[in-house]
């Protein structure tokens, strides 16, 4: 059994756009191990997280259900559990390399060991907890990059977060983590079958990747997505709010502006993307380690992100909203000896769906109560039908305090998000406004749609709650 069972690789970037990679048709990246993995693998380009933060996201992902389920709906609620276990027992050695972002951070999770790196700024939760990454500078000596230093700059409030690495290269948070996975690929004695996961810590800000990555993107013009004033007049009062809120508190060193420049947000774009040039490279050194180590002949390899940035579109800065830019993320699955490559998925998923899918391949029964489907048929045949539906969750926390719950749903065509209690919402014609800057929550000729979406939210809360009712149980 042990023979057939695929190696499981399981990269996940942290806060990462799906416009980010080259060969998902953005030409101003350069991500060439990226752009590789996608002509030799199965893309799904229409991919959506289940929640707008990153601990709801991630629970979902490794539990198989909607944040409403599993109870954890904002960073700092704690999670334990998730499906790795039955990996775990179903006799994979299952390692962890970088960031998963549980709480606490050192939770087993059914790892049979974990090398942690968590966000260079933490101050929400386990401020001073010291992962793998502080402990190896200690060592060397070195004083890690964070908050208190950049809040010394002058120019601190005016950067967005962007900032230059000025530590040794492999001091890196984001280099530290792929020459640890490399460090573990090389000396750890080969393990048949292996489930790893490796969470980078990027491109979530600070902003601050390694200057001689820069340079090519601060010398290009980038797509940045025009803000007016009509737009964020008829954005609902949470997120007017929340804009105000996040110029007054600096998240992650990212002190954001009501109305920065061009210039500001060029320079936090680019820093941003010259992080996913970075990772990308990382991501080659990975791929050579599990060929010359003998993994690659017999794994799955799938790249993901846990949510998107804003990076100032739509007037906001980082996650807490519903855009395309926080809930579409890259998912790139290969495996050269099992999925013909060089296709696209086009039909919507959730990014929970991935449990399912690695249970189903590591030969193991999928819980009856999971909330995620598996992807396998589609990744035999991507002519198959999939979701008509998505949904993303977020509750009300330290940045979005306007609100004590948001939920989106999602068809191809429209987007609604609805506030709890709220007579305000938003509603989008993803067909003829792609890039959701008219809100027609009040718009008479749209009433009907806004009504049928309201209607789809609703059957799904209930489908819910019954689907999982055993499971829920079981886990009090």
């Amino acid at each position: 059994m042990a023979n057939t069972r695929p190696n499981i690789i399981l990269i996940i970037t942290d806060q990462q756009r799906y416009d980010t990679v080259g060969g998902l048709g953005y030409d101003y990246m350069n991500t060439p191990h990226l752009d590789q993995l996608i002509r030799e693998g199965v893309t799904f380009s229409d991919c959506h997280v289940t929640a707008a933060s990153c601990a709801p996201a991630r629970a979902s992902l490794f539990k198989g259900y909607y944040p409403h389920t599993t109870g954890i709906l904002k960073n700092a609620d704690s999670w334990q559990r998730s499906w790795i276990e039955l990996l775990n027992h179903a006799g994979y050695h299952c390692t962890n390399i970088g960031k998963m972002h549980t709480w606490p951070f050192e939770t087993p999770l059914g790892f049979h060991e974990r090398y942690v790196v968590e966000n260079k700024d933490r101050y929400l939760e386990g401020r001073y907890y010291f992962d793998e990454w502080d402990k190896a500078l200690r060592f060397r000596g070195l004083v890690k990059q964070q908050r208190e230093s950049y809040r010394k700059r002058t120019d601190y409030k005016e950067r967005l977060g962007a900032f230059e690495w000025e530590l040794p290269e492999d001091a890196h948070p984001d280099h530290f983590v792929g020459d640890m996975a490399v460090w573990w690929l090389d000396h750890f004695p080969r393990s048949d079958p292996l489930f790893l996961q490796i969470g980078f810590p990027g491109p979530h800000p600070p902003y601050d990747p390694i200057p001689r990555y820069t340079t090519e993107y601060l010398d290009r013009e980038l797509p940045l997505l025009e803000v007016t004033p009509e737009e964020l007049m008829n954005q609902p009062p949470p997120f007017q709010q929340m804009r105000k809120h996040n110029t007054e508190v600096d998240h992650d060193s990212v002190v954001h502006q009501l109305d920065p420049s061009p210039e500001q947000r060029h320079r936090q774009r680019a820093y941003y993307l010259a992080n996913v040039t970075m990772i990308d490279e990382k991501l080659g050194q990975i791929l050579e380690a599990l060929k010359r180590n003998g993994y690659l002949e017999n794994s799955i390899v799938i790249f993901t992100s846990d949510h998107g940035d804003c990076l100032t579109d739509h007037g906001h800065s980082q996650k807490w909203t519903m855009y395309d830019q926080i809930t579409r993320v890259p998912l790139i699955v290969w495996s050269e000896s099992r999925f013909k490559g060089g296709r696209v998925v086009d039909r919507l998923c959730q990014q929970m769906d991935l449990g399912p899918t690695l249970l189903e391949l590591a030969e193991i029964p999928i819980p009856t109560t999971l909330e995620a489907i598996s992807l396998l048929p589609v990744l035999e045949n991507t002519s198959l039908a999939l979701r008509d539906v998505v949904f993303a969750e977020q509750a009300q926390d330290g940045i979005l305090a306007g609100t004590r719950f948001m939920t989106m749903v999602r068809n191809k065509r429209w987007k609604l998000v609805h506030f709890l209690d709220a007579p305000y919402g938003q509603l989008f014609d993803l067909q003829n406004d792609p890039d959701e800057i008219h809100n027609l929550w009040e718009d008479a000729v749209a009433m009907p749609v806004r009504q049928e979406m309201l209607a789809v939210l609703r059957e799904w809360r209930i489908r819910s709650q019954l689907h999982t009712a055993d499971w829920c149980q079981d886990w009090r």
